[in-house]
């Protein structure tokens, strides 16, 4: 299937050659039809998948199709969970929208406020923005949401996650004119994003990409077991000067743990860029742009900092630190393994992440391979996850009738 065959305006596709796409990907060739015929979506799409085109086609195509009559705010709101993801859609809509009239705005926090006067001033087309800075437009009635027709949700999971749910309930409530909603997320397992959308969405097509555990085989993973930190960093310098390296992103769990990396791998002569939480956009869009340029080829991050990081050439992911959970496991590794290249995903195991491991082997079915680094050996045999002992019913018995009657 090529997207010639959808019925969308040669304006737009001309910009899709430009971008050297020629086959939709699984999530474009489900979502961009139902989304041309006006239905609400409900989407499952991991991380590089192209799932931003798959809702960013239809929305560009719809205003295109039906032009504004009237001077107002945003006509589509795009709503994601942080602020490195609203610059990238910018971005790619800013590609898809270079041949058509359409004004393109972005919103976030750790921007001056003065910064977006502009936007809600002037006649704007597509909204794209993180939830915490819109609601507080939205108190201070800078914004209004009421001329929003199509309204998505990316990455509602994540947004859930951090605890946007009231915002998200509460710009849907805002934005009730709407004529379309679409909301994408990593995965529908559980309840949390289940019932947002029921909550939300009016009979929707249910779509499902190909997941990024079915896709494991273009990413190579591996763990490494540790003794301690010093082991971890030996294994990790080790690793970073191997020729292999194009560009690698360090998961780390912590800030404190991020500042005490980042110093030791300059103490080795490793250049390092870095993101965490609330840092400044400035800061933020410096170290991407490092990042992407591969001034610098390694990425320290934090989970939340790290969240919508859409760069296509990352050849390893490494989790210095475990995860808290299997699935963050795999957003962290969906980042190598892009557009069809093989990707590295090495883990280092300390005895208190045995656990963790066993959970995310049991989530993408597949035993991960434990290698040793010549010279850089455990000095630890590979801990056992502590069994739960079941309780004998006839010793609980026999406890009970031990216990001394208390005196009335």
């Amino acid at each position: 299937m090529q997207f010639s065959e959808f019925d969308i305006d040669n304006k737009l596709l001309n910009a899709i050659n430009k971008m050297g796409f020629d086959t939709p990907t699984s999530i474009q060739q489900q979502a961009i039809p139902e989304a041309l015929q006006g239905r609400d979506i409900l989407a499952s799409a991991p991380t590089g998948t192209g799932k931003t085109a798959a809702f960013l086609i239809p929305a560009i195509q719809y205003l295109l199709d039906f032009p504004r009559r009237d001077p107002g705010f945003a006509r589509v709101l795009i709503m994601t969970p942080t602020r490195e993801l609203a610059y990238q859609i910018h971005e790619h809509c800013e590609q898809l929208a270079e041949q058509t009239h359409l004004k393109i705005g972005v919103v976030t926090g750790g921007i001056n406020y003065g910064t977006h006067k502009e936007i809600f001033e002037n006649n704007n087309d597509i909204l794209i923005a993180t939830p915490g800075r819109l609601m507080e437009y939205l108190e201070t009635e800078n914004f209004h949401a009421e001329n929003v027709e199509m309204l998505i949700l990316d990455e509602a999971d994540r947004m859930l996650d951090m605890g946007f749910r009231k915002e998200m309930l509460r710009i849907c409530d805002e934005a009730r004119n709407r004529r379309q909603c679409f909301l994408f997320s990593a995965t529908l397992e559980g309840d949390s994003v289940e019932l947002f959308a029921e909550r939300i969405l009016n009979d929707p097509a249910l779509l499902e990409a190909e997941s990024s555990r079915k896709e494991k085989a273009k990413i190579h993973q591996w763990v490494h077991l540790a003794d301690d930190y010093n082991h971890k960093l030996k294994m990790l310098v080790d690793i970073l000067n191997g020729d292999d390296i194009h560009k690698a992103i360090v998961f780390v769990k912590t800030r404190e743990r991020l500042e005490s990396l980042i110093g030791a791998l300059n103490n080795e002569g490793l250049r390092v860029a870095w993101l965490r939480g609330e840092m400044p956009q400035d800061k933020r869009m410096k170290a991407m742009e490092n990042f992407h340029s591969g001034r610098n080829k390694i990425l320290v991050a934090t989970d939340v900092a790290a969240r919508g990081i859409d760069v296509a050439d990352i050849s390893h992911v490494i989790n210095f630190d475990m995860p808290r959970t299997a699935d963050i496991y795999v957003h962290r590794i969906g980042r190598t393994g892009r557009a069809g290249k093989k990707g590295i995903a090495i883990s280092f195991i300390e005895a208190h992440d045995v656990a963790i491991l066993g959970k995310v082997e049991r989530y993408i079915e597949q035993k991960l391979k434990r290698r040793v680094i010549k010279g850089i050996e455990p000095q630890h045999k590979e801990a056992k996850i502590p069994s739960k002992k079941k309780k004998d019913p006839a010793k609980i018995k026999a406890k009970k009738k031990a216990k001394p009657k208390k005196k009335k």
